[in-house]
């Protein structure tokens, strides 16, 4: 004896498919664009051991109220856990804001975001660089990617997540 939930589930599943193939489904939209949302650029695609590559995270605020509060992660993708002999840690962090560039600090894994400043007015953007340091002795023929989470509150009690978002890959060459 069936359900009547398994009934119901089938039907509603019979009835998806008809109108899908009728053309009578919703149809897709133009999207908005995210509220918040976060690219990455790096200044090289390729490095040497003991060179550095600057990864800049850019926040953009596509609403209408400040963004008060950011929460970012950043850690390494699988593929670049998977190569132990490639050595990289970040060196460096700077805020380049609407009052130029300042030092900012949190560049582990976690709380990136407090480094974009207390508020971003909407429009506007603020950019965090990371400096990438490959270690002189680190493993060759190799990538380095990152991927980033974020969370975002906005002035007028609404928020925004957003993720997974991945860095460019910068590949690690011997000379």
């Amino acid at each position: 004896m069936r359900s009547l939930l398994t009934r119901r589930l089938g039907l509603a599943a019979v009835l998806a498919l008809l109108l899908s193939l009728f053309g009578m489904a919703p149809s897709a939209s133009a999207a908005e664009p995210a509220a918040a949302q976060i690219t990455f650029t790096t200044d090289a695609a390729t490095t040497t051991p003991g060179g550095t590559v600057n990864l800049s995270m850019t926040l953009t605020n596509n609403k209408s109220y400040d963004v008060w509060f950011v929460y970012q992660t950043i850690d390494p993708t699988w593929l670049t856990t998977q190569r132990p002999d490639l050595k990289y840690s970040f060196a460096g962090c700077t805020l380049a804001g609407p009052g130029g560039s300042t030092p900012c600090s949190g560049t582990g894994p976690a709380n990136l975001g407090a480094n974009y400043g207390s508020t971003v007015p909407p429009g506007q953007s603020r950019t965090v660089t990371l400096t990438l340091q490959v270690a002189a002795d680190s493993g060759c023929n190799g990538n380095i990617g990152f991927y980033s989470y974020f969370y975002a509150e906005f002035s007028d009690s609404t928020s925004v997540t957003g993720g997974p978002i991945y860095t460019p890959e910068t590949r690690v060459l011997c000379a």
